[in-house]
């Protein structure tokens, strides 16, 4: 007798919609190509039958009469509901109201991780060392001029896809700092609450991490190449690197493998494992740090919904250490399966 299929719902971000993270504000035709490669590479899947939801509007009415006949759904939708990054945990809200079983993190998880000011707080917490920082709620109080180091990095404490840290975020002084803020006031419309943290000058290191409880599989560690970025420029990965393709970012960087002193690979590793746990991620998350000037980890955020695409950064790391794209999914289905108890 023939093994039943497993049949899933996979959620994707709606093309229909404008996107505030993606280049012009909305999809592209690189952004099709990348769902066409997931769905080329999940259809050579043995034992699913998947079924691809992508219009939001749609989406909670669609999964309704799926409830019954469905054992779990895929929620590739990192965009957030309607595209929106701040509607993120809205998606397993939704899931969780009607009784369906996902994977990745739920809607608590992702409301704290949205929240780079909380999660600093969870890593100190926890004895995981996080970079110096502050914040601003409205104005530039006046005791931020004596108790902020220099240079700062300015970011929104609230956000997802590097939106607002862009060329102007660093500050070397108390000027260029009032000046970053009013950027994301001003010309970025930003009016939560701003981070301001030292800006540290070493590598910058993402950790990939699939898996539950303690069976984790923690993927070869990469770093961002600045080498070829143009003198003067300051040495981040901000939204030009990611969605702007006229800025010197966009060509200049390049993720390439960590060469990290086992130590340091060690603590990022423990750090990330220790911050998956305390956060509540399921079945895969991303960590990212960057070094200091002693050469020392700092945890920057966590990333619970993070990428899933073939050329993203758990992709390239899945590459590392030889995992192909459709296994990298599968390990993702099937940590989600155990923990939820589907075999």
């Amino acid at each position: 007798m023939a093994k039943k299929l497993i049949n899933v719902a996979v959620l994707l971000g709606d093309p229909r919609l404008p996107d505030p993270v993606k280049n012009n504000g909305k999809f592209n035709p690189e952004d099709i190509a990348v769902v066409d490669r997931l769905k080329e590479t999940l259809k050579e899947m043995q034992g699913y039958n998947f079924t691809y939801l992508d219009d939001h509007e749609k989406m909670f009415n669609e999964l309704e009469r799926m409830q019954n006949s469905v054992e779990y759904a895929f929620n590739l939708c990192d965009e957030g509901l309607y595209n929106d990054p701040a509607r993120e945990a809205d998606v397993p809200i939704m899931l969780e109201e009607l009784g369906i079983k996902h994977t990745g993190a739920g809607a608590e998880c992702m409301r704290l991780c949205y929240n780079k000011n909380r999660v600093r707080s969870v890593a100190k917490r926890n004895g995981v060392p996080v970079a110096l920082g502050r914040i601003i709620e409205k104005d530039i109080e006046p005791w931020v001029s004596g108790m902020v180091e220099f240079p700062s990095i300015v970011k929104p404490a609230k956000g997802d896809g590097s939106f607002g840290i862009n060329q102007k975020s660093i500050a070397r002084n108390l000027s260029e700092l009032i000046e970053a803020k009013n950027v994301l006031r001003n010309e970025l419309g930003y009016t939560g609450e701003i981070l301001v943290e030292e800006f540290l000058d070493g590598d910058e290191i993402t950790l990939g991490i699939i898996g539950n409880k303690d069976k984790f599989k923690t993927l070869p560690p990469i770093k961002e190449d600045y080498s070829s970025l143009p003198e003067g420029l300051p040495r981040i990965c901000g939204f030009e690197a990611k969605w702007d393709p006229s800025s010197p970012y966009w060509s200049a960087l390049k993720s390439i493998p960590a060469d990290l002193e086992r130590k340091t690979r060690e603590q990022i590793e423990r750090g990330s494992i220790k911050m998956f746990k305390a956060l509540g991620c399921q079945d895969y998350a991303r960590f990212d740090w960057r070094l200091n000037s002693r050469g020392e980890p700092k945890l920057l955020e966590g990333n619970p919904n993070c990428g899933w695409c073939h050329d993203g950064h758990l992709g390239k790391m899945c590459n590392l250490a030889g995992i192909t794209y459709g296994t990298m999914l599968e390990m993702i289905l099937k940590s989600a399966e155990e923990r939820i108890g589907i075999y």
